[in-house]
C-alpha cells in the first residue's frame, strides 16, 4: 500500500468491502436492546393499556404524562426498568471485545475472510482486548474527569464576569477541547488494538506504546481522519432526528421504529470508519516490512580424486604416485 495514500479513503474502502460486519453488529445490537427494554416496555403496558393518558403518548409526547407514568407504584422502581438495559449493555460491551478481533482481521485482509479464520482471530485475542478495554476506561475516565472539572471550574469564573456570553463561550470551548481529547485517547487504543491483533502481540503492554508513539508522530492526520468521521456520524443523526420529525406521523409506530433503525444502522458506518483508518495507517507506518529470502546459488564443486594426468603418445600411461612411505636409512660402511 502506498505512503501517500490517505487514510481516510482506504479505510472507507476497507469499510465497504466489508458491508456484512456493520449488518451483524446492527443486529446484535437490536436483539440486546430488545431483551434490555422487555422490563421496562411490559411494566408500560400494564399501565398504560388500561388509561387514556395513553392516547397522549401515542399522539405525541407529554412530559407531565411520563413524569407521572414513572410516579405511579404499579409502575415499579427504576432500578428495575434500568438493571436489565445495564446487564444488556455490559454483554454489548462484551460481545465488542469478542468480535472485533475478527472485524481487524478481516478488513487487513485482501480477500473475504473465512468464517473460521474469522474466529480463530476472535478467540485468540479476546483476553488480550479485554484488557486493553480495562486500560483505556481507567484512562478515559481519568481524563474525562480532570477535564470536565477544569471546564466546571472555568465555567463558574467566567460566571463572575459582566459579560454574559462568556460563560457559554467557554463552557462551548471546554466542550470542543474534551472532545478533541477523548478523541485522541480514542485514537490511541484504537492503534493499540489494531496492533495486537495484525501484530499477533501478545504483550498488550507493547502495543500500547506503539499506539502512544504513532499517536503523537501523526496526530494531526489521525486526528483530522476521525473528526472527519465524526462530522459525518453528526450530520447522519441530524438527518435521522429530521426524518423522524417531518416525515413520520406522530402515531405511526411502524414509521418511527424503521426511521430510528435506519438512522442507527447508518451511525454504524463512521465508527468502522475510524477502525477502518486504524487499520490502514497500521499497515502503512507499523507494519514491519517482510523481507524476502531467497535462497544461495549453488557454487560448482570441485571434483573429488586425483585429477587427470595428461599423457604423451608413446609413454606409459600408468601415473607415477610418489611414495608416501619414506626410505629407511642408509646403513653405514664398515670401516
Amino acid at each position: 500500500m502506498s505512503d501517500k495514500k490517505s487514510v481516510l479513503s482506504s479505510g472507507l474502502g476497507m469499510v465497504l468491502r466489508n458491508k456484512r460486519y456493520i449488518f451483524w453488529f446492527w443486529l446484535l445490537n437490536l436483539t440486546l436492546a430488545e431483551f434490555g427494554t422487555s422490563a421496562f416496555r411490559k411494566s408500560a403496558h400494564a399501565v398504560l393499556d388500561h388509561s387514556l393518558l395513553g392516547d397522549r403518548l401515542v399522539h405525541g409526547f407529554d412530559l407531565a404524562v411520563m413524569i407521572n407514568l414513572f410516579a405511579r407504584p404499579e409502575f415499579g422502581s427504576m432500578s428495575a426498568m434500568t438493571t436489565p438495559a445495564l446487564y444488556f449493555a455490559f454483554l454489548f460491551f462484551l460481545a465488542t471485545a469478542l468480535f472485533l478481533p475478527g472485524i481487524f482481521a478481516g478488513y487487513a485482509s485482501t480477500y473475504r475472510l473465512p468464517r473460521e479464520d474469522f474466529f480463530r482471530a476472535c478467540g485468540r485475542n479476546l483476553w488480550r482486548f479485554i484488557r486493553l478495554m480495562i486500560v483505556a476506561g481507567i484512562v478515559m475516565g481519568i481524563f474525562a474527569g480532570v477535564l470536565f472539572a477544569i471546564n466546571g471550574a472555568l465555567v463558574k469564573r467566567a460566571g463572575e464576569s459582566t459579560n454574559e456570553l462568556l460563560s457559554f463561550e467557554v463552557q462551548m470551548t471546554g466542550l470542543a477541547v474534551i472532545f478533541l481529547v477523548m478523541t485522541v485517547i480514542r485514537i490511541w487504543f484504537d492503534l493499540a488494538e489494531t496492533d495486537v491483533v495484525l501484530s499477533d502481540q501478545r504483550a498488550v503492554r507493547k502495543s500500547i506504546w506503539a499506539g502512544l508513539r504513532h499517536t503523537f508522530r501523526s496526530l494531526f492526520r489521525l486526528l483530522a481522519s476521525y473528526v472527519v468521521a465524526a462530522v459525518v456520524a453528526g450530520i447522519i443523526l441530524v438527518a435521522g432526528i429530521w426524518a423522524w420529525m417531518k416525515l413520520v406521523a406522530p402515531e405511526s409506530v411502524r414509521g418511527a421504529f424503521l426511521i430510528a433503525q435506519f438512522t442507527l444502522l447508518l451511525l454504524l458506518i463512521p465508527r468502522f470508519w475510524q477502525r477502518g483508518v486504524a487499520v490502514s495507517y497500521w499497515q502503512q507506518k507499523m507494519m514491519l516490512p517482510v523481507v524476502s529470502v531467497r535462497p544461495l546459488e549453488p557454487r560448482p564443486m570441485e571434483p573429488m580424486g586425483p585429477q587427470p594426468v595428461a599423457v604423451a603418445a608413446g609413454s606409459d600411461p600408468t601415473p607415477v604416485v610418489p611414495s608416501t612411505i619414506p626410505n629407511p636409512p642408509a646403513t653405514p660402511e664398515s670401516m
